[in-house]
């Protein structure tokens, strides 16, 4: 696996790692230990502003830094995403499900050739019986 992954799928894994990180320590730091902080009234209208196409930029401006790190580092794993293989969450091996059975077959276990080997071992492929 270490050999097949890249280096943008180390940044998505940090950054993922960031946002969850954040979000323990807002829940945790803010939210239990702290005075908390009620996101509800200003991040979500913003985050909801950007589906609508308006965000309300004042909105997430006046919230504490912490919120908006996390905010920033959530929106770096969208922007990493389609480069890494975070993208395979979004291809369903459908067809996976009309696949033809596999058929597994074992061979004839035969005896070793070679001299100084004992046992039973399984025939080398493309080695002459």
């Amino acid at each position: 696996m270490r050999a097949t992954t890249s280096p943008v799928d180390w940044v998505a894994l940090v950054l993922l790692f960031i946002v969850i990180a954040m979000g323990v320590a807002e829940t945790v730091g803010v939210g239990l230990l702290g005075g908390g902080y009620d996101y509800r009234q200003s991040i979500a209208l913003w985050f909801r502003g950007l589906f609508a196409g308006n965000p309300d930029v004042k909105a997430i401006a006046h919230a504490p830094f912490l919120y908006q790190m996390h905010a920033t580092a959530a929106w770096a794993v969208i922007g990493v995403w389609p480069f890494s293989r975070l993208v395979h969450a979004w291809s369903a091996p459908v067809w996976y499900l009309w696949r033809p059975f596999i058929v597994y077959r074992s061979r004839v276990a035969t005896r070793p050739n070679e001299p100084g080997t004992s046992g039973r071992r399984w025939r080398r492929i493309g080695v002459p019986y």
